[in-house]
Formats: C-alpha cells, sequence, structure tokens
C-alpha cells in the first residue's frame, strides 16, 4: 500500500516536473550553442577592430563566463529551483571580495583604460608618477618603465591612469632647453656665435624646428643664455651631454671667461 502511494507520488511529480526539465534541457543546449556563435562573433570584432592583445582574451573570458552564469539562472529558474538563498549567498561574496579587492580592481580598471585609450604604448617614453622612462610592458595590473639608468620601474595602473602622463614620445621630437651664465664682459654676438657653431657640428640635433639662442634673464651678476635644441627622444641624454661639453669647450677656445674663472 505504501509503495503503491509512492508510486503515485512519483508519478505525479514527474508530470509536473517532467515537462519542465525537458524545457530546461532544451534550453541549456540551445542556449550553449548561442553562447558558441557569440564567443566566435566576438572573437571576429576584436581582431577586426585592433582590439588589443592582452584585452581580448579578458573581454572574451568575461563575456563567456557572464552568459554561462545567465543561462545556468534561467534554466534552473524553468526547471522551478528557488534562487533567493542562491543570489543572497553571490550577492554577499560580491561585496566581501569586492571590499578585499578593492586595490587590484582599481589597478584593473587602469590597466583596461590604459590599453583602450592609448595614453602611451610600448616603446615610448613617459614621465609619471616621478618616473621617467621607456615603456617595456603594459599588462592589466601594472606597467614598466625602463629608466636611462637601466632601472626597472614597475607602476600599478590604478595610480598611474589616475595622475598626468607626460608622453614625451608622441610628437615626435623633444626640445632640448638649458641656460649658461656669463658675466657682462662677454661678447653677446660673439657668445651667440659660438653656440650656433657647436649646434650645427654636435650630432643628432635636427634642423627643424629652428634652433634658438637668445638671452633670458639680466642678473646683478651676469647674464643668463638659453639655448633651445630638438632633438628625438632617444637622444636626448647623449645629446645634451654632448652639446654642453662642446659649448664649454668652444666658449673656453674663443677667450670667453666662464663663472668662477
Amino acid at each position: 500500500m505504501k509503495l503503491t502511494k509512492f508510486y503515485d507520488k512519483a508519478y505525479d511529480w514527474a508530470l509536473d516536473i517532467g515537462p519542465l526539465i525537458i524545457i530546461g534541457l532544451i534550453i541549456l543546449f540551445i542556449g550553449l550553442w548561442l553562447i558558441k556563435v557569440v564567443a566566435g562573433r566576438l572573437r571576429a570584432q576584436m581582431s577586426k577592430r585592433k582590439v588589443h592583445s592582452s584585452l581580448q582574451p579578458f573581454f572574451l573570458s568575461l563575456t563567456i563566463t557572464s552568459l554561462y552564469i545567465l543561462l545556468i539562472i534561467l534554466v534552473m529558474s524553468v526547471i522551478g529551483f528557488q534562487l533567493t538563498i542562491f543570489s543572497t549567498i553571490i550577492g554577499a561574496f560580491g561585496v566581501a571580495a569586492g571590499l578585499a579587492l578593492s586595490g587590484t580592481l582599481q589597478n584593473f580598471a587602469g590597466g583596461v583604460l590604459i590599453l583602450m585609450l592609448k595614453p602611451f604604448q610600448i616603446d615610448d617614453n613617459i614621465v609619471a608618477q616621478g618616473q621617467d622612462g621607456v615603456v617595456t610592458t603594459i599588462q592589466i595590473f601594472y606597467t614598466v618603465l625602463i629608466t636611462a639608468d637601466n632601472k626597472t620601474v614597475i607602476i600599478p595602473n590604478g595610480k598611474l591612469f589616475n595622475e598626468v602622463i607626460v608622453n614625451v614620445t608622441r610628437e615626435g621630437k623633444r626640445r632640448l632647453d638649458f641656460e649658461i651664465k656669463l658675466g657682462y664682459a662677454a661678447n653677446v654676438e660673439q657668445v651667440k656665435t659660438i653656440i650656433l657653431d657647436a649646434i650645427k657640428v654636435t650630432p643628432n640635433i635636427l634642423p627643424d624646428p629652428r634652433n634658438k639662442v637668445g638671452i633670458s634673464a639680466l642678473e646683478v651678476d651676469g647674464v643668463k643664455f638659453v639655448v633651445n635644441v630638438w632633438v628625438n627622444p632617444s637622444d636626448f641624454g647623449t645629446t645634451r651631454l654632448a652639446l654642453h661639453e662642446k659649448i664649454i669647450n668652444d666658449l673656453v677656445s674663443g677667450g670667453i671667461k666662464l663663472p668662477g674663472m
């Protein structure tokens, strides 16, 4: 008698739930097929639009994972599972993870924005966070620079994107500026001629835009001459050293008295 009642209840349950399970399975298989189609289309569109190679796997993984979660929730809803507790657990976990990873998420968001907006690229010389160097790597969470004295600097993308970034390379040319202070006894035209001649023979100085030499300030103890020359960003350091040395030697050779002499 008890066995008969069990079979009756099982039969009633199968009649009630069976169609829902079948519909759920149909939705599951169709959903899996659609996710594959979407993944293929998304991959093709990202390649077509030249999305950065570091972002493509992330966007693809995020999209596919989100679609799988939505599909599972949809199938469970169709079958008749109560999702209230499930949703509460996911929400609590999300809040806890967000608080624990706030700094990491900030770096992640900064990395995504850097890769999408491209304020700088690989091999660009940038000045940021008190560091001056060439970008060698742009990752999701951090950016790596190599400084002129061969130091590796790793900057978190959250701080990097939220502060001022000076891209030295983007415009293709960099102006080298410096001042020379001489006494009032120095002949201005002679000094300018010596400096301009030194500029002409110093390697890596660009002829355009036009280089400038002039007086920048008149002070109690002397005159300041300003020198503006244009170079390629990669030649900035070596050209500065060479030009300084050439100008000093030529001024001395020309009989110009330097401060302290």
